[in-house]
């Protein structure tokens, strides 16, 4: 605890350092310092003042900054300016911005400007500077123009039946609308829309260009007459440079690499979707380009096209290799109140190109510790994994599904755990097919199979789940063989989303269907259940959803809202009265309640399972709710609070006092749910990103009725919190 604290208070003084630093010292005789930009809307509370304020032209310092560094002398232990902490804290201040007059009147004209393309028709922009101990502030006051809704369209088209067929079809689709705000961003995005679906029919080099506007508001009530025409001839062109509207077709394919590439030529062929003699498309050529790089073993894809005859167009496909081979390593960690700590480190190992054929092989080996410093509490895992990823649907003929990112993995692993109360084996195997269209991502494995042993079960822990039969079947050996899949959609597929996106995954897994039907030629057991190698096989169906948006807001988009819904629940039938453990749903951890360490909590009401020297709280069922703030701090530095609620429950019916408690139901749901908060850092290196996130339990159902909401006297005491270290965001 005091090693915690002890952190904590070295990041507070850093930072109160920083803030303690002159902003002006470093200023010249006359000069000021921009501390701050405003923006005023008079005359419509409505108005997102955010939009205009990327166009003023001199951006503000916050108090952060500063001309000398005082973490130099500091750090001066570690070996001089140039040591690692010298580079980075002097990285971390910024040198103050002289205020410039000259450049608030110019502001204020973009600002203008960016308004009519908004459809804020003469708006009138007034700044007022102020300047107080050579700190300067500027506000602009700004009152909105006129808009007009548009009334009624005309089209004007070339005389081109094919191409009025082809563009009328589209219409319905139109953004431009009656009833709408005329402006300029409004036809801009309508332009670049129609124009991309001509493209996709035939019509190359088809653009934005091509179209023209005109609005009439002379009527004075607010309504705009909108001519829409498209012309033969481009915006930078007149009517003598016209040519007429043509559909064109692929002709010649040309894929080249270098010789050091070495993939098999069908390899190459069945990833490619332009087809000469094939109408024009860009989204073929698109949807080539992404298959192509979808490669691993390709750094590099191009995807030229040119005009060759009078409705032709020639493709050239230039691949560049990338590296062939290499390792990579992982490092997680976690600690809670109690001073439990996890170490979860990986090493992997990958080829790129094993057969030729641009498959990817893994060799994945990873390890899970959890411990306690001066005490024989530990528990370890050890895990290898091999797997083959194709880029190709293994049997499944390759033009099937020409318009997805295709996809086959094989995969086998094996996983040792040594826990205090058993030690377990498991070994799995699975093949199935991934792959991607647009925005939408699937998976799905026909065969999944994962055979677990236990041995060296504690007898009192083995005895102390005869109360709970549900929790005592799931620790049997098992025999596992079914199907799953993963459908994954969303608005924003970076790494790091740096805009509002929205997304939404559906899992399921279904095991011993198959192998039911053979029943008959299996032995039986006294339970009345069927075994395979004297080990009775799994029956159950699993699934979970989760829907997510963050939604990005504030001065250049450096705030956000991350919101998160997941409902699983699975459920044992036939052969199987239990899900098996490793099915089972779990909450805590660095992705789920962060006050809790993973599997502290549930499931319900129940209290903390001492049977378990290490938490391993699980359930049938989870439900989870997961709100984060985040915001901009400093430097690549980000904040975060936020707040988490659910648990898991279990669904079986049987069982001693405590299991009922964890029992799902309408009474237990609600008294039921766990709730957290908390804050946390965020290192944000464009590619990649750290944190750490300090979780505070706000209310345990384990604990009485009455005092399940904790004070802030509780906060910091045994289970009251956890420090969770990840990479990614949690969600």
């Amino acid at each position: 605890m005091k090693g915690y604290l002890s952190i904590f208070a070295c990041v507070a003084l850093s930072a109160a350092a920083l803030v303690s630093c002159s902003t002006t010292r470093v200023l010249a005789e006359g000069e000021s310092r921009l501390a701050k930009n405003e923006i005023e809307i008079t005359n419509e509370s409505k108005f997102n003042a955010g939009k205009i304020e990327p166009y003023i032209k001199q951006k503000a310092n916050s108090s952060i900054v500063f001309g000398w560094n005082p973490f130099l002398s500091v750090y001066n232990w570690t070996g001089g300016k140039d040591t690692f902490f010298g580079r980075l804290f002097r990285k971390i201040g910024t040198a103050p911005v002289v205020f410039n007059p000259d450049l608030v009147s110019s502001s204020a004209e973009n600002m203008t400007r960016h308004l009519e393309y908004l459809g804020y028709y003469g708006s009138v922009i007034t700044p007022e500077v102020t300047v107080k101990k050579r700190i300067a502030k500027v506000k602009y006051n700004v009152e909105l123009g006129r808009r007009y809704l548009v009334s009624d369209i005309d089209y004007v088209l070339p005389d081109n039946p094919e191409f009025e067929a082809e563009f009328y079809a589209d219409t319905s689709k139109s953004l431009v609308k009656k009833g709408k705000w005329l402006s300029e961003e409004l036809l801009e995005n309508e332009t670049q829309r129609s124009a991309a679906k001509l493209r996709n029919r035939g019509y190359y080099g088809f653009s934005k260009n091509y179209y023209f506007f005109q609005a009439d508001t002379l009527s004075g009530d607010g309504r705009a007459r909108l001519e829409y025409r498209i012309n033969e001839y481009t915006r930078n062109e007149t009517a003598k440079d016209a040519v007429p509207l043509k559909k064109y077709y692929f002709g010649d394919v040309d894929i080249s690499h270098p010789a050091s590439l070495h993939l098999r030529e069908k390899v190459i062929k069945d990833l490619n979707t332009v087809t000469p003699g094939d109408l024009y498309s860009e989204s073929v050529v698109n949807n080539t380009y992404s298959r192509f790089s979808a490669l691993s073993i390709l750094g590099g894809v191009n995807v030229e096209v040119t005009k060759a005859d009078d409705d032709k167009v020639n493709a050239s496909i230039n691949l560049t290799p990338s590296r062939l081979q290499g390792f990579k390593f992982n490092l997680e960690g976690s600690s809670n109140s109690s001073g439990l700590l996890g170490v979860s480190p990986g090493l992997s190992y990958y080829h790129k190109n094993l057969f030729r054929g641009g498959e990817v092989l893994n060799l994945n080996f990873m390890g899970n510790f959890q411990f306690k410093f001066n005490d024989d509490i530990r528990s370890t895992e050890f895990g290898v994994s091999a797997g083959i990823r194709f880029p190709r649907f293994l049997l499944i003929p390759a033009d099937k599904f020409r318009k997805a990112v295709p996809s086959t993995e094989i995969k086998a692993s094996y996983n040792y755990q040594d826990r205090p109360e058993y030690k377990r084996n498991i070994i799995s195997t699975s093949y199935g097919y991934s792959g991607s269209h647009k925005k939408l991502y699937f998976q799905f494995y026909p065969i999944q199979l994962n055979i677990v042993r236990l041995f060296n079960i504690d007898p009192v822990f083995y005895e102390s789940l005869s109360g709970n039969p549900f929790m005592k079947n799931a620790y049997q050996d098992h025999f596992d063989f079914g199907m799953g899949g993963t459908l994954y959609y969303t608005t924003n597929s970076d790494v790091i989303p740096r805009s509002t996106y929205h997304y939404f995954r559906f899992q399921t897994s279904v095991a011993g269907n198959l192998l039911s039907l053979f029943n008959p030629l299996m032995a039986k057991n006294d339970d009345g259940s069927r075994s395979i190698w004297n080990t009775p096989y799994s029956q159950y169906i699993r699934g979970e959803v989760t829907a997510g948006k963050t939604w990005f807001f504030g001065k250049n988009d450096t705030q956000a809202l991350a919101t998160r819904l997941l409902v699983g629940a699975g459920h044992a039938y036939g052969n199987s009265s239990a899900l098996p453990f490793e099915q089972h749903f779990y909450s805590g951890g660095a992705n789920g309640l962060r006050g809790w360490q993973a599997r502290s909590v549930g499931p319900g009401l129940s209290a903390r399972d001492t049977t378990f020297v290490i938490p391993n709280q699980t359930g049938d069922m989870k439900i989870e709710a997961n709100a984060e703030y985040r915001f901009g701090l400093f430097w690549k530095i980000d904040g975060a609070v936020f707040v988490d609620a659910g648990n898991v429950w279990t669904l079986n019916k049987s069982g001693d006092e405590n299991s009922r408690l964890g029992r799902f139901s309408g009474k237990n749901f609600f008294q039921g749910i766990a709730v957290d908060w908390g804050a946390g850092l965020r290192l944000d290196v464009s590619f990649i990103l750290i944190r750490v996130d300090l979780g505070i339990v706000a209310r345990d159902p384990s604990r009485p009725a009455g005092d399940r909401w904790a004070p802030p006297s509780r906060w910091f005491r045994n289970d009251g919190f956890a420090i969770h270290f990840g990479v990614g965001y949690p969600f």
